[in-house]
């Protein structure tokens, strides 16, 4: 590999910050509200669910060492294990949900930006102008290269931890451990509260796998995609958990459960109004990053599933700079389209429709790649060796996403399952192609 073609990829940090960047979006910034009316026990929720995230995190570590080079990271990993069909369906429903949630990101940044522009909250035509720039704007930085979407990456990662940073270094200055009393608040059992709980907080660690996607335009994939994989996801674990309980400590149950931002609430404790200007600067600078992330893994999960031919060849064509141009705009234009759907009267609950239809999309190819793992450690498997730790590690990982897709609720399945099992025509239609 050449020098020049090395200075192209993406490395350590570029992929770290792609972790981490994708997982954080706004939403932990309202967490601890959402999980205040359960109570202390909320935290053992958090335990749980990010215990599930790093078996999940191992698994795919280890899968970009069995599938080496291989760009789609869940859709390669369960085609590998599966054949192209369920590698199809994986790449199907993993795509739409990313342009899907990536208009309820660009509305998450709308609604951050609203605390310094009230007109945005006024008028509908600002906040849909501001959410449109946003989309495109980092649909034109991430053609200018992957490394450029890197830089912006490794920025806005940095800047976002910021305020959660300082609320975890000073709010425990003002912690009353008095707060998490009653420990369950619930009024269900503790495993109830806890199942609850873990499932509600597992959806803020999506994006872990987000280092094995383009894993081809990655330094070193072999080294470096599993180590920002694992990298990223213990940082992004130890934020959110030491970050909510700080949070629960500073602000009592009953004012923190109607809190619409207990984040700026705990930093206004800490640093008054400017601390809580310094949260919401941060709430919007993580939905920015976060959907700049996410737009690069939708054009890259496109180009992926194409070069095997399950996807038309137009999301395989790259621009001067390497990029898979057509997969970026195509899908910035769905998001688009989405998007305008939340700001629209009468399609609102369309919109809010389709943010559940795609629910389960975004937890199936952890399913399917935790099953090819254990499938393929096994053929690699040396001879008189002992299989039982694939058997331990790939059994938790798709015992612990089945339980997280049941407690999704039975809608969310339903609907998912459809949309799926919807993608089977344009299946045909290719391999006919082929």
């Amino acid at each position: 590999m050449k020098q020049t073609d090395q200075r192209k990829k993406l490395g350590i940090w570029m992929s770290t910050s792609l972790v981490v960047g994708n997982m954080i979006g706004a939403g932990i910034f309202l967490m601890p509200a959402a999980l205040a009316a359960y109570g202390g026990i909320s935290v053992m929720g958090w335990l749980v669910s990010a215990a599930g995230a790093l078996i999940l995190a191992r698994v795919f570590s280890k899968l970009s060492l069995l599938v080496p080079n291989s760009n789609g990271g869940p859709y390669a990993f369960s085609r590998a294990g599966f054949g192209d069909y369920l590698g199809f369906l994986v790449a199907w429903g993993y795509w739409i949900s990313i342009w899907v949630s990536n208009a309820a990101i660009a509305i998450a940044f709308v609604a951050a930006m609203s605390v310094f522009f009230p007109q945005l909250v006024e008028s509908k035509i600002a906040a849909v102008l501001v959410a449109l720039a946003a989309i495109w704007f980092l649909t034109w930085v991430n053609s200018k290269g992957i490394r450029e979407s890197g830089k912006l990456q490794i920025l806005t990662t940095a800047l976002k931890i910021i305020p959660l940073f300082l609320v975890i270094a000073f709010g425990f200055f003002f912690f009353d451990s008095s707060n998490f009393t009653p420990f369950n608040n619930s009024g269900t059992s503790n495993w109830g509260a806890i199942a609850v709980t873990a499932t509600m907080t597992f959806y803020a660690f999506l994006g872990f796998e987000c280092a094995t996607i383009p894993a081809t335009n990655v330094e070193n994939p072999q080294k470096t995609v599993p180590r920002a994989t694992m990298i990223g996801t213990i940082l992004t674990t130890i934020f959110y958990i030491l970050g909510t309980v700080v949070v629960m400590g500073m602000i009592p149950v009953d004012l923190l459960a109607k809190s619409p931002a207990p984040f700026a609430d705990a930093m206004g404790i800490i640093g008054g109004e400017w601390g809580k200007n310094l949260v919401a600067a941060g709430a919007a600078i993580a939905a920015f990053g976060a959907l700049n992330g996410w737009i690069l893994i939708q054009g890259q999960i496109a180009r992926a599933t194409a070069i095997d031919d399950l996807f038309p060849s137009i999301f395989k064509r790259d621009n001067s700079n390497g990029v898979p141009i057509w997969g970026l705009i195509i899908g910035s234009v769905l998001t688009s389209v989405v998007m305008l759907m939340n700001y629209t009267d009468g399609l609102v609950e369309q919109f809010r429709f389709i943010i559940l239809l795609t629910t389960l999309c975004s937890l199936i190819p952890y399913l399917f790649s935790a099953a090819a793992y254990v499938l393929i450690a096994l053929e690699n498997l040396t001879p008189g060796k002992n299989p039982v730790a694939i058997h331990v590690l790939g059994g938790v990982a798709f015992l612990f996403t089945l339980w997280a897709i049941f407690g999704s609720g039975e809608r969310t399945v339903f609907w998912g399952t459809l949309l799926l099992l919807g993608g089977t025509p344009f299946y045909v239609w290719m391999k006919r192609k082929k």
